[in-house]
């Protein structure tokens, strides 16, 4: 049996072009940590139910342990890294939502897909997205607030 040949790729990954060597079988999640030392994106159940490796591919939020590098190249990839000042993470502050931490960088890069492209969601919308993340340290009402309170400065903005 062969083993997986290495390649080289270029990443798009928080507005930056990254080179980096990957095997056509590494996940976006072992690059994104193991190669790149970005480590917001956490390792939690490792077959997507949790949520803790959500980054966000082409504006969508994804879970990274899903996906393989290979299927990343030529998009723009986006890790809690490469978002700085966002609404939703000074939202996150504002409304306590946030325990331990482990899962919080997962919930704002899915809060912040579900903003680009719901600004004006409503409270089903917002709970159907968060069923995609778990957090086993606190109810969602906090992280509910803070999605709630992002929508609402967009309608008022209006």
């Amino acid at each position: 049996m062969n083993a997986a040949r290495s390649l080289s790729a270029v990443l798009h990954v928080n507005d930056e072009e990254r080179a980096v060597v990957i095997k056509p079988t590494d996940t976006l999640l072992f690059v994104l940590r193991e190669k790149m030392g970005l480590t917001g994106a956490k390792p939690g159940c490792l077959n997507g139910d949790c949520g803790a490796c959500t980054v966000n591919v082409d504006g969508l939020a994804m879970k990274s342990c899903l996906m393989l590098a290979v299927e990343s190249l030529s998009k723009k990839i986006t890790t809690i890294e490469g978002l700085k000042g966002t609404p939703i993470q000074q939202a996150f502050i504002e409304h306590f939502a946030f325990q331990c931490g482990y899962c919080t960088p997962g919930f704002i890069m899915n809060c912040h897909a579900l903003l680009e492209k719901v600004p004006d969601a409503k409270d089903d919308t917002i709970a159907e997205w968060l069923n995609s993340n778990i957090c086993r340290c606190t109810g969602y009402e906090e992280i509910e607030g803070a999605v709630k309170s992002i929508v609402k400065k967009n309608q008022m903005n209006r």
